[in-house]
């Protein structure tokens, strides 16, 4: 019994966790005007 009451505070507790993301929202994701400065391998 106690293990099904454990589950369920846990899923309870999940739940809970994904409807305050939800709520909260995505953040604005906006990529940057600045190029990556990468380097590429010469070839041998």
């Amino acid at each position: 019994m106690r293990a099904l009451l454990a589950a369920a505070i846990g899923l309870a507790a999940a739940l809970a966790l994904v409807l305050t993301v939800t709520a909260i929202g995505a953040p604005s994701g906006r990529t940057s005007p600045k190029p990556l400065l990468t380097t590429v391998p010469e070839h041998p």
